[in-house]
C-alpha cells in the first residue's frame, strides 16, 4: 500500500483522501519501514501536497493523538518556530502577558 501510493506520487498524481488516510494510518502504526516512510515523505514534498492529502493526514493523525482532559481554562500559545526568516517569536511574549 505504501509502495503503491509512493509510485502514484512519483507520477505526480495526487492521492485520494482515502489513500492518504490509509498511508498515514500505516505510518502512525509504527509498522512502516523508516526508509519507505522517508521516501514517501520526500516524494510527497517534491510533488507538492494537496489540500485533500493534508486534510486526510491530519484527520488520521488525530486518531492516534493522546486526548488530554484539563480542568478550567487553558490557552496554548505554541508556535512552530524555525521559519528561517528571522522573525520575532511573539508566542513566547504572549505567554508572559497572558500569565
Amino acid at each position: 500500500m505504501l509502495q503503491r501510493c509512493l509510485e502514484k506520487i512519483l507520477r505526480f498524481s495526487p492521492l485520494t483522501g482515502e489513500e492518504a488516510s490509509e498511508v498515514m494510518r500505516y505510518m502512525m502504526s509504527g509498522e512502516a519501514p523508516p526508509l519507505q516512510v522517508a521516501a514517501f515523505l520526500t516524494a510527497l514534498r517534491m510533488k507538492g501536497e494537496t489540500v485533500e492529502e493534508l486534510t486526510a493526514f491530519a484527520k488520521t493523525m488525530r486518531e492516534f493523538s493522546l486526548k488530554v482532559e484539563v480542568g478550567g481554562k487553558l490557552v496554548d500559545t505554541c508556535g512552530t518556530g524555525g521559519d528561517s526568516i528571522k522573525t520575532f517569536n511573539i508566542s513566547t511574549t504572549a505567554m508572559f502577558v497572558a500569565a
